[in-house]
């Protein structure tokens, strides 16, 4: 196998609704996709959404990242069959950039990995005729969670709006029989709790509900601003504090009764080795984009299991049936997976870019895609439409056929 040459989109997608939570509001969506041509003429496809508040990424040091990189180099040579170029991509080096994020962290440049190695491996594994899950069997470190299924369920989400439209989504939750949900708290100028107690009677008592804080709070005030949310049957709450104070949620830990996830504090393998040294959460939130593609997700996922923490899968806020798909396979197989977050294209996203519907169907179950490579179609009209700026790279000089 060899590529010929990558292709880079910036694409900028209107959401049908407005997400609000702590850290940021977003009523668009801005991404990167990646084409990967290889000689034969197979394509393969991949997205990258880069947050600057999570990962220090923006579009502008994603393209500019790209362009730094002897990705010809690393990638123009013959690759062999598919773990070959597994290998290939975890050995990727991009190019480090003058002005990086304030804090010496390595997930600086995840959503760049993220959308360039998916569509590698989107390609690879179409030419092998086999679907993106099989890369999963793959990973070494994957033998204890491997578990392929035949459809994935995901969750809800509830961000601070109007009362009838969170009665409206928890009564349509109720309805089409959705297990889980997360809310959104810490947002300024919103009671959590009257929030959350809205979100209850509105779901009702058997729902399994989950916090998600986006680091609104400080370490010596998280006990105080959960002790009134408790009694509301909550399961975990995710980045309650900045990455910076993230430390002292080891000593949270012990005064807390609700387990702690971390998110924009878990992007990395260095961060996830970290966590587990310092004792600060109970689950990790991996999201393919933040923490750097397909392959470390199934490396952090393993190393969780390992050392007996949780973990679920989450995801950026608009992505596109790329993303989705490569979700799908992870979250089919994958076993352990805590909650389910993704596939919300439909219901999101202005265009979904792909010609397949992926969004989940009646109680948050969806079919695993068994077609080669991602299983999925992009629509070139709708890319068309999206786009805002566009890079090409030659990767090798054979012309594909």
């Amino acid at each position: 196998m060899r590529i010929s040459d990558l292709t880079a989109w910036h694409v900028r997608i209107p959401l049908k609704t407005t997400v609000r939570h702590a850290s940021h509001t977003r009523r668009e969506t801005d991404s990167i996709i990646v084409r990967c041509r290889l000689v034969d003429g197979t394509l393969g496809w991949g997205e990258g959404v880069p947050r600057e508040y999570v990962t220090g990424e923006t579009v502008a040091s994603v393209l500019a990242q790209l362009d730094a990189t002897d990705l010809s180099a690393q990638l123009g040579g013959k690759l062999g069959e598919l773990d070959g170029v597994i290998k290939t991509c975890l050995d990727l080096e991009l190019a480090a950039l003058p002005a990086g994020p304030p804090l010496p962290r390595d997930c600086f440049g995840n959503a760049a990995r993220c959308a360039v190695e998916l569509a590698v491996l989107d390609a690879a594994t179409r030419r092998a005729g086999v679907p993106l899950s099989a890369v999963t069997s793959r990973m070494p470190q994957t033998e204890e969670i491997r578990k392929s299924s035949d459809r994935a369920r995901y969750s809800l989400a509830f961000t601070p709006t109007s009362r009838w439209k969170i009665r409206l989504r928890g009564w349509l939750l109720r309805l089409f029989g959705f297990h889980q949900a997360k809310v959104k708290v810490g947002v300024e100028g919103v009671d959590d709790g009257e929030l959350l107690a809205l979100v209850r009677r509105t779901v009702g008592p058997r729902v399994d509900l989950r916090l998600d804080a986006n680091e609104a709070w400080e370490c010596d005030s998280v006990v105080e601003k959960m002790a009134p949310l408790i009694g509301f049957g909550v399961t975990s709450l995710e980045q309650p504090v900045a990455h910076h104070c993230v430390s002292g949620l080891s000593a949270v830990r012990k005064e807390l009764a609700v387990p702690i996830m971390l998110d924009e504090s878990l992007c990395s393998l260095s961060d996830a080795r970290i966590a587990i040294e310092e004792q600060t959460c109970d689950l990790f939130n991996i999201r393919l984009s933040k923490c750097g593609g397909f392959l470390n997700s199934l490396r952090i996922a393993a190393l969780a299991h390992q050392v007996g923490l949780g973990y679920q899968l989450g995801c950026q806020v608009g992505e596109t049936g790329v993303l989705s798909a490569a979700g799908r396979h992870f979250a089919t197989s994958i076993d352990g997976i805590r909650y389910l977050e993704g596939s919300f294209d439909r219901f999101l996203v202005r265009e979904r870019l792909t010609m397949e519907d992926l969004t989940f169907g009646r109680g948050g179950y969806a079919p695993a895609l068994t077609a080669a490579g991602l299983g999925v179609t992009v629509d070139r009209s709708a890319l068309a439409r999206v786009e805002v700026a566009r890079r090409d790279w030659t990767i090798s000089s054979q012309v594909p056929t």
